[in-house]
């Protein structure tokens, strides 16, 4: 089904946008999408996440289920590639981690701040998400990806460095006032 109405609704994403010009939240555009699809896609739609399912499961989209698999993947890269480097016990990564996951997850470990490591994943993913999007772009997949996107930029819009190193002085300081 060609979901021609929905997808010539939503606005244009850009990621490099200032904060005030967002055109909808992930709330407003799951409000707009649930017009246009089923049931079971709203169900779906409404689990749409950026966290995946611990267990991989199928969601009934190819797209989202090689989305949170590559997902995961990368996750397991970073807790790994972590734990090596504070000389923790590390479990084995997935069947289907790819050299380009382990050196994401690599580079980023690597980098100086941790924000120019979530930055660095975020442009990461995009990319993934990019080369992911299906080809219809009036599928209930290109509905998903631009989901996963919006929510993409939400999250790297709320990182603001002066918050950042407030926390990150206090939780310093308490871990210093602990030993």
């Amino acid at each position: 089904m060609a979901y021609y109405y929905l997808v010539s609704q939503l606005p244009n994403i850009s990621a490099g946008e200032s904060k005030a010009n967002l055109p909808l939240n992930t709330v407003q555009f799951r409000e707009v999408a649930s017009r246009f699809i089923s049931p079971k896609e709203k169900t779906v739609l409404e689990g749409l996440s950026l966290v995946p399912p611990l267990e991989l499961s199928s969601t009934g989209s190819k797209f989202l289920d090689v989305w949170y698999e590559k997902e995961r993947n990368l996750r397991c890269a970073l807790a790994q590639i972590r734990a090596q480097k504070m000389k923790k016990d590390s479990f084995p990564l997935p069947a289907g981690c790819t050299a380009d996951i382990i050196s994401a997850a690599r580079t980023a470990v690597g980098m100086d701040s941790p924000l120019s490591a979530e930055q660095f994943l975020y442009e990461y993913r995009l990319r993934l998400l990019d080369d992911l999007r299906p080809l219809d772009a009036f599928s209930i997949d290109a509905v998903y990806a631009y989901g996963l996107r919006l929510m993409l930029v939400e999250r790297m819009r709320k990182f603001e460095v002066e918050n950042g190193k407030t926390s990150y002085h206090e939780i310093y300081d308490t871990i210093l006032s602990n030993e």
